[in-house]
């Protein structure tokens, strides 16, 4: 990965991108790293897609703005449509692969597309609410942008107030992650 690394995260209001974004700057900066972290807030509550543009660095980010991200995630139909823009040809695009209908909207110049099952591993070993906690680990796994430790940490600064009410919920979340870190390594996702 560059010393800078551009996100581009997106799926539709509801579908927790804003929560993974956060997640992944509170872990990048409690490693140390400099992380920007811009949601983009709009009609997602009312169906819409909602985009979170992530940079994390090792040196200062110079500019909250980019136009190709190195790491693109698309958490819903509409949302391969919304990035596919911000693909070049040095990016990993990640995407569910139970979206159906998308296969002409996948950008063609992308250096990696990521086909990742997490909704069907959602549903069929944990349960469809941890989704995105499976995409985010395929996001880590197929990156290496944080530790799992980090990322375990910050899961539980953001989410704790809620892990307290129902404790096991923060083994649900966790194990989501790393299933889907699996997935993102390649040991068992389709990589093309």
């Amino acid at each position: 990965m560059p010393e800078t690394t551009r996100m581009v995260l997106a799926g539709e209001g509801g579908q927790g991108v804003q929560a993974i974004a956060e997640i992944l700057a509170e872990a990048a900066n409690e490693e140390g790293r400099q992380a920007l972290y811009i949601p983009n807030f709009g009609v997602e509550q009312r169906g819409g897609v909602s985009v979170a543009f992530l940079q994390i660095s090792d040196d200062a980010i110079g500019s909250p703005k980019f136009l190709k991200g190195d790491v693109v995630a698309a958490l819903s139909d509409r949302a391969v449509q919304r990035t596919a823009p911000y693909a070049g040809p040095e990016t990993t695009f990640i995407y569910d692969s139970a979206m159906e209908g998308v296969a002409d909207d996948l950008p063609q110049d992308a250096a990696r597309v990521m086909p990742v099952p997490a909704m069907e591993v959602a549903k069929k070993e944990f349960h469809p609410r941890v989704y995105n906690m499976v995409m985010m680990g395929a996001l880590i796994g197929a990156t290496g942008i944080i530790p799992l430790d980090r990322a375990r940490a910050a899961i539980e600064k953001r989410f704790g107030y809620k892990f307290e009410k129902q404790p096991q919920l923060r083994d649900l979340n966790f194990r989501a992650l790393e299933r889907g870190m699996e997935l993102g390594c390649g040991t068992e996702g389709v990589i093309n």
